[in-house]
């Protein structure tokens, strides 16, 4: 039986309405054994319904079709263009820090789909090499998962079997998001980004078609599907990635000082940053934070800090480290120089991971080049403007964190795929956080506050270019600063595999 003609442009609420209850029976009909449809009265529907970010809380699908195989993907999206609502897909726990993987139309859980597949290759077309105490595989098979896949998901893989894929620090994050937009992690500079070790990705188109997009294959599809964002082209519902394998151990560390040593610390962490960007081995975040509900508490708990992991030996690790490691209070420095130390790769994952921030959050990013790192003013100034936060009874509070980039990710040419940030030295990301509990007059605090924050640090003129997996709903020209000159490109693909724009949200790749 055909599909009727998809209704006519009208409000969310006035195309819900016009939704039958015959239209919702015939979905959870179509649907297999494998999904399931809620709608808002089933007992199920609030915690899947529920964004990570419950600053978007207020949103409410439809109905929630929890997914369970690709072809139940496609039934609902050919149901939902078909009625004229929505669908979105959200893969992890609805982390996207503008809530774009929220909706009133339908919403596509992915959280079923959680399968993983291990394919070592075989033969002589692996290499191995020795960094240090670690022994690495390069090209050692490949790994398939499901769209419901996090990154925590993939961590006892590295932890039990040695495999490897290049993820986030956030357990509960989704493999799909985190890819879609590019993927940065503790070691992206050694093995690229995320979105660097895609092998072929299966996409649902507006239509309900299903096809598989890699190199060889819908290859234009596969380059937006590398740093384009999600929830523009399609419904992702696998992706296979060229794996590493790993015997032995990694270099580990984690420091931290009192705001006191702000402007030292940040000044010596970019000039590390900038001395080590061609060094893939070496892995750097460095930021400054606090949190706290009293002004004693938000001035106390300040600090300044970094973390990361090094493929190599101990005394290199610290010969890179050691300016950084004279900085400080003696207590300090003696704290600092003991947490250098030897781990295996799967504790690594779990050291180096952190929750994004809960309850409630928003954030601003910037992608930081040689040109355009903090001075010593600017990093005066987010320090005293760190000690003017309003606080809140969120335990993640505010700050800014930078995460450093170059290696294998600036070898990759700015074209080569959607991910345009190649010539950069670090993420920049401001963030903060309120509870659930907090009044209204603190959100509207924190948000004012995040404002003049990244205003009192870049001031008129900020940064070009800003992360798309680190998404801004105030940014101004965000075509360009999350995309570049591959935003073009991205609108042709667009017209190819959606043209009539059913995939759409405020910072949407456009027809």
């Amino acid at each position: 039986m055909g599909l009727p003609t998809p209704a006519a442009a009208a409000s969310p609420t006035e195309v819900v309405e016009q939704v039958s209850p015959r239209d919702w029976k015939r979905l959870a009909d179509a649907l297999s054994a494998r999904s399931t449809l809620y709608r808002p009265n089933d007992s199920n529907y609030p915690p899947l319904a529920l964004p990570f970010n419950h600053r978007y809380a207020g949103i409410h699908p439809a109905g929630i079709v929890a997914c369970g195989s690709t072809a139940d993907v496609g039934t609902a999206v050919r149901w939902a263009r078909a009625v004229g609502l929505p669908a979105v897909p959200r893969s992890g726990l609805g982390h996207n820090y503008a809530g774009y993987s929220s909706t009133t139309g339908l919403l596509l859980n992915m959280a079923r789909m959680k399968s993983i597949a291990v394919t070592p290759t075989r033969g002589s077309r692996t290499r191995t090499r020795t960094y240090g105490p670690i022994e690495v595989t390069h090209d050692a098979g490949t790994v398939t998962v499901g769209a419901g896949v996090t990154n925590g998901d993939l961590h006892p893989l590295l932890e039990d079997q040695g495999i490897f894929v290049p993820t986030g620090r956030c357990p509960t994050v989704g493999v799909a998001g985190l890819v879609l937009g590019g993927g940065i992690g503790f070691s992206d500079k050694m093995f690229g980004l995320t979105c660097d070790r895609l092998v072929s990705t299966t996409v649902v188109l507006a239509d309900g078609r299903v096809v598989e997009a890699g190199q060889d294959s819908h290859s234009d599809l596969f380059w937006g599907c590398r740093g384009g964002a999600g929830n523009n082209f399609g419904v992702n519902t696998s992706f296979t990635f060229q794996y590493e394998q790993f015997q032995g151990d990694v270099g580990f560390y984690q420091l931290r000082w009192s705001l006191d040593s702000v402007v030292p610390v940040i000044a010596t962490a970019q000039r590390i940053a900038v001395n080590a960007l061609d060094d893939k081995r070496f892995h750097l975040r460095v930021g400054i934070g606090t949190h706290g509900l009293a002004r004693d508490q938000i001035r106390a708990n300040a600090n300044v800090n970094a973390i990361g992991q090094y493929y190599g030996p101990l005394d290199e690790l610290r010969a890179v480290l050691a300016p950084l490691l004279a900085i400080g209070t003696a207590e300090e420095r003696a704290r600092n120089r003991a947490s250098v130390r030897e781990v295996t790769p799967g504790q690594a994952s779990v050291l180096l991971s952190a929750t994004t921030p809960v309850d409630r959050f928003a954030a601003k990013s910037a992608v930081l080049t040689s040109r355009t790192l903090l001075t010593d003013e600017q990093v005066g100034a987010a320090a005293e403007q760190l000690l003017e936060w309003p606080g809140s009874g969120n335990e993640d509070g505010a700050g800014f964190a930078m995460f450093a980039l170059g290696g294998e990710i600036n070898q990759v040419p700015p074209d080569a795929s959607a991910f345009v940030h190649r010539n950069a030295v670090f993420i920049f990301a401001a963030e903060t956080s309120w509870a659930d509990y907090d009044p209204p007059r603190v959100e509207t605090a924190n948000v004012r506050w995040l404002r003049d924050f990244y205003n009192d640090i870049f001031g008129n003129t900020p940064p070009g270019q800003s992360y798309q997996n680190f998404p801004d709903p105030t940014l101004k020209d965000w075509q360009r600063a999350y995309y570049g000159a591959n935003y073009d490109r991205l609108v042709r693909v667009k017209r190819t595999y959606d043209p009539a724009d059913f995939f759409r949200y405020p910072q949407g790749i456009d027809t």
